[in-house]
């Protein structure tokens, strides 16, 4: 059985109130706009291939702003839209994992 969508990219829009870092803090949502944007003009937005999901605390604030893309379980801190291209290009269309921009496994809240 195969899954509804190739790919899941998850972007924590979270904003916290305690003055802890948060990925809200940077331009997350600019960055969820933008990828999906590129998503759908790449053809790759739909059922058997990618969908583009905002979610809440997803718990690595300490390497905001952080996305997720499964089901590969990739880990991505980003800083602009060059890096969301990017992710786009190689991982989402292409099934590459961007090195570079993998979040270290130790990095947390």
């Amino acid at each position: 059985m195969s899954s509804y969508y190739q790919r899941h990219i998850f972007f924590c829009l979270n904003q916290r109130d305690n003055g802890q870092s948060s990925c809200a803090d940077f331009p997350a949502q600019a960055a969820f706009d933008h990828c999906k944007k590129q998503v759908k003009a790449a053809g790759l937005a739909g059922p058997g291939q990618v969908r583009v999901n905002k979610a809440g605390c997803l718990d690595r604030c300490a390497g905001g702003p952080v996305a997720v893309v499964y089901p590969e379980a990739v880990w991505y801190s980003f800083v602009d839209n060059s890096d969301i291209d990017e992710i786009v290009e190689s991982h989402l269309k292409n099934g590459q994992v961007v090195e570079r921009l993998v979040l270290p496994a130790d990095v947390g809240r």
